[in-house]
Formats: C-alpha cells, sequence, structure tokens
C-alpha cells in the first residue's frame, strides 16, 4: 500500500465526493487548493452544477473518465457506499477527509486491493509535502 504522500504525489486526476460551493467549508477550500496547484478536479454532488466553476458530476457512476484518487468530504456514515462506488469505478486510492473514519469503509478498501487514507486532510498533507502538479 502507497503512503498518503505516494498517493497523492502520483495522483492526477482527482474526484471530490461532497464538493461544497460554500466558501467557508472546507469541502471547498480543500479542492480549491488542490485545483490552484495543478491537479485536474471532478467535484461530485449531486445538488449543484458547478463548484469553483467546475462542472460538477452526480455521483462516481457518473464519471466519464477514470480517476487517480477518491477525496470523501462527507460524514463517516456515508463514507462505506462512497468507497463501494469507488471500488466499482475502479479507483486505485481514496482518502477519507479530516474526521472521517470508517473500519467498514477500511475493510472494504483493503479487500478490493486500493490504497486507503482516512483522518488526515489533503491540504495538510500537500502542503508538507510541497506537492504541486504545476510545472
Amino acid at each position: 500500500m502507497r503512503s498518503a504522500q505516494q498517493i497523492l504525489a502520483e495522483a492526477q486526476v482527482i474526484a471530490v465526493v461532497g464538493a461544497s460551493r460554500d466558501p467557508l467549508k472546507a469541502a471547498h477550500t480543500v479542492p480549491l487548493q488542490l485545483v490552484r496547484h495543478g491537479w485536474r478536479v471532478i467535484p461530485v454532488n449531486p445538488f449543484v452544477d458547478e463548484v469553483f466553476g467546475i462542472p460538477t458530476v452526480p455521483t462516481l457512476a457518473d464519471l466519464d473518465e477514470p480517476v487517480d484518487l477518491v477525496n470523501i468530504f462527507r460524514p463517516s456514515r456515508d463514507a462505506v457506499e462512497v468507497v463501494r462506488q469507488a471500488v466499482t469505478v475502479k479507483a486505485p486510492a481514496v482518502w477519507l477527509q479530516s474526521g472521517i473514519v470508517s473500519a467498514e469503509a477500511r475493510r472494504i478498501a483493503e479487500e478490493a486491493g486500493i490504497d486507503y487514507v482516512e483522518d488526515r486532510c489533503i491540504a495538510v498533507e500537500r502542503a508538507v509535502g510541497r506537492h504541486t502538479r504545476l510545472s
């Protein structure tokens, strides 16, 4: 299994489940930081048409391209279903944001052989590792 730093360094396209248009929420500011540092972010939100000017898809099943990472901004109780969907779309890794923990989601990811990170902020890891996709 890859470390959180390896997952982020190797990712190019990140689906963000629960991305928000509310600029006061981490589910907006964190993925926006990824965009600003060069990652291609696909917001996944069934309730809005766009987030930070990027068109959304309602669910992971609606993706029309492969993703390298599914970043989850949903409550822990929703993580199991999102990880199941990530397995279905053959995402190689899932990342549950700070405060999101699920033993069942971890089990599903491990059984599927996909990398799993939980209770960690992807923006903090990006800053610590000084990762960027910009040339």
